[in-house]
């Protein structure tokens, strides 16, 4: 994963950082590297440099999870058949990620305020929510034909909320001291995401198996471990 530094205040002010990092490597993809890409165009993806484009110039949708979920349903009700059922609390699965991009919405799609129990204990809880219905400000970016390419959330800054949320799941205090710390001793509201850089090339080269895009070679029984 690829962690930029950030002293970023929100989850919007994240949103917009992962549209414009993301846009800016393929649009350097396009410019640096046209002869690999037209190359790819030509013998295995001939939608690949259109795909790439289409990236560019569009503002990606956002969309909260409660949407999603209903926008799910809803095409389940009309006949599309998932493998994995959707509902209110389940993590999406890729299928569900790519019918929002691909299907519904036709462009990459950032989803955000994802239910508490399926995200990472140190996401900032929202405020205001229904009981059974508590929510983070995460965010995912999701892509055409890969689902998931960015991951990342606003973090809790209060250290009530993050101690409450660790004995809640159940975490070891003695192990999670150091980052408890950051919060007992201060820190400014802060975001920040991570990038997938295997499904970066995956998207960017068109490839279909994310194996072909590891960047280290594999070869029988060459792992020390």
């Amino acid at each position: 994963m690829i962690e930029p530094e950030m002293a970023l205040y929100d989850i919007n002010d994240n949103m917009v950082l992962a549209e414009e990092f993301v846009k800016y490597l393929v649009q350097y993809a396009l410019d640096n590297c046209m002869d690999d890409l037209q190359f790819l165009n030509n013998k295995y993806d001939d939608g690949l440099i259109e795909r790439l484009r289409s990236v560019l110039g569009i503002e990606f949708q956002r969309l909260a999870y409660t949407d999603a979920v209903n926008i799910l349903e809803e095409a389940v009700k009309n006949g599309v058949q998932f493998e994995f059922p959707v509902s209110w609390g389940t993590d999406f699965q890729s299928e569900h990620e790519r019918y929002l991009v691909e299907k519904h919405f036709g462009k990459p799609v950032i989803l955000t305020d994802f239910p508490m129990a399926i995200k990472a204990f140190y996401m900032k809880q929202n405020e205001g929510c229904a009981p059974g219905r508590e929510t983070v400000r995460g965010m995912d970016v999701l892509f055409p034909k890969i689902g998931e390419i960015i991951g990342g959330s606003e973090r809790e800054a209060s250290l009530e909320k993050l101690e409450r949320r660790i004995t809640e799941l159940g975490m070891s205090r003695k192990n999670l001291e150091w980052y408890i710390d950051t919060r007992r001793f201060g820190t400014v509201p802060h975001s920040g995401f991570g990038l997938g850089f295997e499904r970066l090339l995956l998207f960017v080269t068109g490839m279909s198996n994310i194996r072909d895009v590891i960047p280290f070679p594999r070869t029988p029984k060459n792992a020390e471990f």
